[in-house]
């Protein structure tokens, strides 16, 4: 199924008075208010409803006061930004709550006027670099196995009780977030699994939202280009594990980062391993084709044996954590493992590892893997099913963290066998200097071939070519995107289409 972008909203709402809201935020006032409610707030011109408060935040490059007019004109009753906004907006036409950072309110703000404190479903949150999206997956898969009502935000989508739209964010903007929750509300949720990144955590994106229960998935280079280094990367995922923001916690091991988040954690937390001692403790039991079957032993002594459709050991600790976080959130063991039979986690996750074309064709997997580690775990979940060689085809994102493409394309270089460097989203960055920095890294294992193809289209063309019967392509860092971004624009493009393409012209080659 393909989604489209958009919001998810309550369709009915109370309408909250601004001078309220003036009061409640200490919030200077110019204009008159006239009595004025708010049934609403967004912080994008484009997505006003008629009765919301537009919220002007300042930017890199533009202040969203600019656009009050248009707000105005879509229907807004009023205007909540800083001094700098209302100077910019003043001929607007609408009135003007002042507060100093309306960043750093907006959450709060949103929580007021959706008024998402009441009614809150249980909520679960994930955050680590790798694994957030498939413990999410599961947990709302699990869920719904449990028989509840369920809500998920993802990298890819957004979801209500079985309403899907695409996500535009990894964690959605405050405003956005508690639309969501106040959606949940109307549609009776009973809980949610939310994906929580450190930029979420460190602008401001969670404001007015505490978890029941937070898991960490673990901590790996990514994202230096926000963060600058390691430290303060996970300092901001650690915030997650802070009274404001959650109840409790439950933390993988499996990093080195995962023993140091437990000696910082302000909250409670409980452990677990797939390596190692752990409160929870996980051991795979078996690795085929079609999945990974592992044993999770509780901290009290009890047991679940069950099985994902996923290939890879990673695969089995995102599962387990997912379970984890729902025993201490309080669903009994033995529920969950009702709830699963014996048939286990029978949902994939599209995009994580996930195999395409008909059968007798030859095994092309897609995978979101865009870290080191994550290419590390890809391949070696695959060379534990796979008899035959490993192709991998893969590029890096333009504009995003250069520190580790050298290190992506060392791990390819090193375990798998035949590597092609192709493009992927470029973004405003020189295409060739990317796959220089990918193509170094590579050669310098002197293990893999290294070949240099520029078009995924031709790139992947190659691959499926070279690949025998009992051999294995993987397309990393693509997943089921749609588009591709070159300069600016998100050009359409899906690497699923163009996987199943290569794989229909070589069978009617070979035929």
């Amino acid at each position: 199924m393909t989604l489209t972008p958009g919001l998810l909203r309550p369709r009915r709402t109370v309408p909250r008075p601004l001078d309220a809201l003036a009061r409640r935020f200490a919030a200077a006032v110019r204009g008159d208010l006239g009595g004025r409610s708010a049934t609403g707030l967004t912080i994008r011109s484009q997505d006003v409803h008629a009765g919301d408060l537009f919220v002007a935040l300042p930017g890199a490059g533009t202040h969203g006061a600019t656009f009050a007019g248009a707000a105005r004109a879509a229907g807004a009753v009023a205007l909540l930004t800083d001094l700098e906004g209302a100077a910019i907006a003043d001929r607007a036409g609408l009135p003007t709550l002042i507060v100093e950072e309306p960043r750093r309110l907006l959450g709060d703000v949103a929580a007021w006027v959706l008024d998402t404190a009441a009614a809150v479903p249980m909520l679960l949150g994930v955050t680590g670099t790798d694994g957030k999206t498939t413990t999410v997956t599961m947990l709302e898969h699990l869920l719904r196995r449990l028989g509840r009502r369920t809500g998920l935000s993802t990298t890819a989508e957004r979801l209500v009780d079985g309403v899907q739209v695409q996500s535009r964010l990894t964690s959605p903007e405050a405003d956005e977030l508690h639309g969501l929750l106040a959606a949940m509300r109307e549609r009776h949720v009973d809980a949610a699994a939310i994906e929580v990144s450190a930029q979420a955590l460190i602008r401001h994106r969670l404001g007015g939202v505490r978890f029941d229960v937070a898991g960490f998935t673990g901590l790996s280079h990514d994202h230096l280009d926000d963060f600058g280094d390691l430290e303060t990367y996970f300092a901001a995922k650690a915030a997650l594990f802070e009274p404001d923001r959650a109840r409790r916690g439950v933390v993988s091991l499996d990093s080195p980062w995962g023993a140091r988040l437990v000696d910082r954690a302000a909250v409670p937390v409980t452990t677990i391993a797939l390596h190692g001692r752990a409160d929870w403790r996980v051991a795979v039991t078996a690795r085929s084709a079609e999945g990974t079957r592992f044993r999770l032993e509780a901290p009290a002594g009890g047991r679940l044996d069950t099985r994902v459709r996923m290939l890879g050991d990673h695969a089995a600790a995102n599962a387990s954590l997912a379970v984890a976080m729902l025993v201490e959130a309080g669903v009994g063991l033995a529920e969950i493992a009702e709830a699963l039979g014996t048939d286990g986690f029978r949902d994939a996750v599209p995009g994580r590892l996930e195999r395409v074309g008909a059968p007798g064709d030859p095994a092309v997997f897609l995978d979101i893997a865009h870290t080191p580690d994550a290419f590390e775990k890809s391949l070696r979940a695959l060379r534990a099913v796979v008899p035959g060689r490993i192709v991998m085809l893969f590029g890096a994102d333009g504009d995003r963290d250069p520190t580790k493409r050298t290190a992506m394309g060392r791990v390819a270089g090193t375990l798998a066998d035949t590597v092609l460097i192709t493009d992927h989203h470029s973004r405003f960055e020189d295409p060739d200097a990317i796959r220089a920095a990918l193509l170094g890294g590579a050669r310098a294992a002197e293990r893999a071939e290294v070949l240099d193809v520029p078009d995924p289209s031709i790139a992947i063309r190659l691959a499926v070519a070279a690949a025998g019967p009992e051999d294995a392509v993987l397309w990393a860092g693509t997943g089921r995107s749609q588009y591709r971004d070159v300069r600016g624009v998100k050009r359409p493009y899906s690497f699923l289409a163009e996987a199943l393409a290569a794989l229909d012209e070589l069978r009617v080659a070979a035929a």
